[in-house]
């Protein structure tokens, strides 16, 4: 079985489309990204929806902080790129808290100053489904048209309950609602899902993939639960309230959630990378090759890839049919 499937030319020998074949086919030069803080709080944490944050996240603590220009932040982050690939230009990552909260003055002041910077070639902008305004919307329509735009939504799950136990303060409704809008205004859109997240079998993470698969977002990023210092979460591991994945159930489910999803979607993170500071579970986390390569080793194992079983492809020929003609 294995032998009889060719891999389509734009997942370059992988079982998956990758963000760094995706990018290779958009640009002629490497792409990094160059992660910048804007500053931002959340909803979830100032008590507008919520406080303290997800209960995976540290970053109640980091909110009052103050951080260099937008400016210096771009080009200090390039100069780190370069050390690798010197001619590489950089998509500027508006990462950390929700980074569309905040009147729509000063998001076009920050997203326009990080555009004007030298090596700069684009933004992506990790926000929450209930922080996106139909103005706010707006332009950053206009302003996919002018640069290379994601932005990146934090689903985490489907599953309302799993949301309420995780303190994510918004419900699946909100977040397709939200997608739509952005998908009515031709936006880019990267999801993040979780895998492990408390009282969720596999079965249930699996009905995520479904989901996110019926959307055909442009991009997919799948996470493994880590339990970090200083997140609300870490008391409950230590209490033994928390069951981890274990690597090899890890590497099983995200081969089965790749099997599910639109082979047209980059798959932009296969496992998550936890603060090695902070990182206090799972400790096989840390080793992300290994991680990556029991996915791919999997995927030959079975004779699989991205979209084998999605809705409307049946084995490879209708896949390379469907994409990238």
């Amino acid at each position: 079985m294995q032998n009889q499937y060719t891999p389509p030319a734009a997942f370059g020998g992988k079982r998956y489309y990758s963000l760094y074949e995706h990018l290779k086919h958009k640009f002629p030069v490497r792409i990094g990204k160059a992660v910048i803080e804007g500053g931002f709080s959340c909803p979830n944490i100032d008590g507008t929806r919520g406080s303290g944050g997800c209960r995976y996240c540290t970053g109640a603590s980091s909110v009052a902080r103050a951080y260099p220009p937008i400016t210096a932040q771009c080009l200090q982050e390039l100069q780190r790129i370069r050390k690798k690939w010197p001619s590489a230009l950089a998509i500027a990552y508006f990462q950390n808290h929700t980074n569309t909260y905040a009147p729509l003055p000063r998001l076009k002041a920050l997203y326009e100053e990080a555009l004007t910077v030298p090596g700069i070639c684009g933004l992506s902008i990790g926000t929450r489904a209930d922080c996106l305004s139909p103005a706010l919307i707006s332009y950053l329509a206009e302003l996919s048209r002018r640069t290379d735009l994601t932005v990146e939504l934090g689903l985490q799950t489907i599953h309302d309950e799993t949301a309420r136990r995780i303190n994510r303060c918004h419900t699946l409704y909100e977040f397709s609602s939200a997608y739509k809008a952005l998908t009515a205004a031709g936006i880019r859109i990267c999801v993040h899902l979780i895998n492990g997240l408390p009282g969720e079998s596999e079965e249930m993470m699996l009905e995520s993939a479904r989901f996110v698969a019926s959307l055909r977002p442009g991009g997919l990023k799948l996470h493994l639960l880590h339990i970090l210092e200083g997140s609300s979460f870490a008391e409950d591991w230590r209490a033994g309230k928390i069951q981890l994945m274990e690597k090899e159930t890890y590497i099983s489910l995200v081969c089965s959630q790749l099997e599910l999803l639109p082979p047209q979607t980059v798959i932009e993170r296969l496992t998550g990378d936890g603060d090695r500071r902070l990182l206090l579970a799972p400790r096989w986390s840390r080793d992300k090759i290994s991680v990556l390569g029991g996915i791919d080793k999997e995927l030959i194992r079975r004779g699989s890839w991205q979209g084998k079983y999605f809705a409307g492809t049946s084995g490879a020929s209708n896949t390379e049919t469907a994409i990238f003609k």
